[in-house]
């Protein structure tokens, strides 16, 4: 019987995915890792090697690549590849005290900081302004940590320009902050610009990629913006990926790349950046399109279904 050759279709995979397979092959032949006996399913395989890299490669891998972030995305916990790219920054930059801050966490399961502090020991504080999820959540870090659930602070909480400030000094959270991560689907660009309670080391806040690369807008100030009211499509939120590195170059963070996704952009505090050899990059040329959206609408469809809608030009 002729062997059916499996090289066709390894190189159509992703280059993501071929990559983790030759990742697995390597721990392998170096016995640092004992594989199943049986296969898992492909989730619970990604995830197991997703967690071996940033549980042991943490401190010496990172240092010696390049400093391109989307060359080491890994999802863990994150959305998408969040997970790998925030192992990236902070090998190059040291974990410091492990402290982070996040707003907008869903329901605390698939979020920017969950892999640091499910895998790593990290602390802090959550805030959502849904007290539905803010529960869920509570009840996902407490099957997972047990007696440490303690150290990731619930709180439900609808944050606006005018409350960041004080909610962030109530809860306690150190002004040298980590990581702060801000995905509110509608404010975000107006909470950052006035943010000045906490100066994180690393901050990851979500663009609009239906705004494109080219200018930098965000939608009116709306304290009580709420996006799919705004318009149901949903593509009607936020800031403009060059709206953010705008504003991050304004409050002194340089821009070093989005996810591959489309979905957050990363920012570095400028001094520490130069000291990691992270180097600046032009949005455009960092910009991707929202993949999960551009399977419903292209970019010009999402931009003819709520380009009427109104927006404010800020500093680019």
């Amino acid at each position: 019987m002729k062997r059916l050759s499996i090289e066709p279709v390894k190189r159509r995979l992703p280059e993501p995915v071929r990559r983790m397979a030759r990742n697995l092959r390597a721990l392998t032949r170096m016995e640092l890792v004992k594989l199943p006996t049986r296969m898992t399913p492909t989730e619970d395989a990604l995830r197991q090697l997703g967690e071996f890299v940033l549980r042991e490669r943490y401190a010496e891998l990172a240092p010696r690549t390049p400093a391109e972030i989307n060359r080491h995305e890994v999802k863990v916990y994150s959305q998408n590849g969040e997970d790998g790219i925030l192992l990236f920054l902070f090998s190059r930059l040291g974990p410091g005290t492990r402290r982070f801050v996040e707003f907008g966490f869903g329901d605390g399961s698939e979020c920017n900081t969950a892999n640091l502090s499910l895998n790593f020991g990290w602390g802090g504080l959550l805030m959502d302004g849904s007290a539905d999820k803010a529960q869920l959540a509570r009840g996902f870090y407490d099957r997972k940590l047990g007696p440490g659930a303690g150290a990731v602070r619930i709180e439900q909480a609808w944050i606006t320009r005018d409350n960041i400030n004080d909610l962030l000094r109530d809860f306690g959270v150190p002004r040298d902050l980590d990581l702060l991560s801000i995905d509110i689907d509608g404010n975000d660009y107006w909470v950052w610009k006035v943010i000045d309670a906490v100066e994180p080391r690393v901050l990851v806040i979500e663009y609009n990629s239906t705004f494109g690369c080219e200018r930098a807008v965000t939608v009116p100030y709306d304290p009580r913006f709420r996006r799919r009211e705004k318009h149901p499509s949903g593509y009607y939120f936020g800031a403009s990926l060059r709206a953010l590195v705008g504003l991050g170059r304004e409050k002194g963070y340089r821009f070093v790349g989005c996810d591959s996704r489309g979905v957050n952009a990363f920012f570095v505090r400028e001094p520490l950046a130069e000291q990691a050899g992270l180097s600046p990059v032009e949005p455009c040329a960092a910009f991707f399109p929202c993949v999960h959206w551009g399977r419903v609408h292209s970019s010009e469809e999402q931009r003819s279904l709520v380009g009427h809608l109104e927006v404010v030009e800020v500093p680019a």
